[in-house]
């Protein structure tokens, strides 16, 4: 277990130095292979011990009330969560969420969204200084004609939206390559995905004892859809995203804009 968590280390190291944009993306998704294959050793070794692990929650703060950032960052501590077997409650003013699972899986989620939520905020700063978005319009949620010019605003919520999909869709490639090299390198056990499913349904279900959580996030209330160039600069962003060892939420949130 020590040999993976450098291994992952040398792998965030390199995403941090490189100027390429491609060895970055290539580093990122080793770095996620390779946490999920740690989570599903450690599920596997929570079997054989003689006092499981059990999971925990964390609250993490988000940003100040009334940022406009908030449902975004919290959009995307949520899709780092889930591509990490965590589940997360979201306070009511959007200020902090309370994440749910095992402790290690917990530090891997912590680590992520410090680091991508500073280079989502960044890179949205850069493309709205830009003016690239001017002139152009985007279809309002909800509706099936009604469009709007972009406002500075909105281009940047359709940036995030956009930049938040991406990155989802990345953790999760990611995680189903390292379910698949675990897979190789342990034909005689039971598949990873099947070991992750167990330690799951104990998140979940430790959930469901002690949240208090009522009713469920309903995500980005603002009609601006990642069209355009917001969405493709955002998913673009999101692309190039690197992953490095900052662990100072604190901070890290010092550096977010709303």
């Amino acid at each position: 277990m020590a040999d993976i968590a450098q291994r992952i280390s040398a792998l965030l190291a390199k995403a941090d130095r490189t100027d390429n944009p491609f060895e970055a993306e290539a580093y990122v998704m080793k770095a996620q292979a390779l946490a999920t294959i740690a989570s599903i050793d450690l599920a596997a070794a929570r079997v054989r011990e003689p006092v499981r692990q059990e999971p925990v929650t964390r609250t993490i703060t988000i940003g100040e009330k009334g940022k406009r950032a908030n449902q975004h960052l919290i959009a995307l501590f949520v899709s780092v969560a889930h591509a990490n077997s965590g589940r997360v409650d979201v306070a009511s003013d959007s200020t902090y969420v309370i994440s749910y699972g095992m402790p290690r899986d917990l530090d891997v989620i912590e680590m992520l969204y410090a680091t991508l939520s500073i280079q989502m905020v960044g890179a949205s700063t850069s493309y709205v200084a830009s003016g690239t978005w001017r002139g152009e319009t985007y279809v309002v949620r909800g509706t099936r004609r009604t469009r709007k010019e972009f406002t500075a605003q909105t281009a940047r919520a359709a940036f995030y939206r956009a930049y938040v999909d991406r990155i989802g869709e990345r953790l999760q490639e990611a995680r189903d390559e390292g379910i698949a090299e675990s897979d190789r390198a342990h034909p005689d056990h039971a598949g990873g995905a099947l070991v992750l499913r167990d330690t799951e349904r104990d998140v979940r279900d430790y959930h469901r004892r002690t949240s208090q959580a009522r009713g469920r996030w309903g995500g980005y209330s603002g009609g601006a859809r990642p069209s355009g160039s917001a969405g493709a600069e955002g998913r673009a962003a999101a692309s190039r995203a690197r992953l490095t060892e900052q662990r100072g939420i604190g901070n890290a949130r010092a550096r977010l804009e709303g």
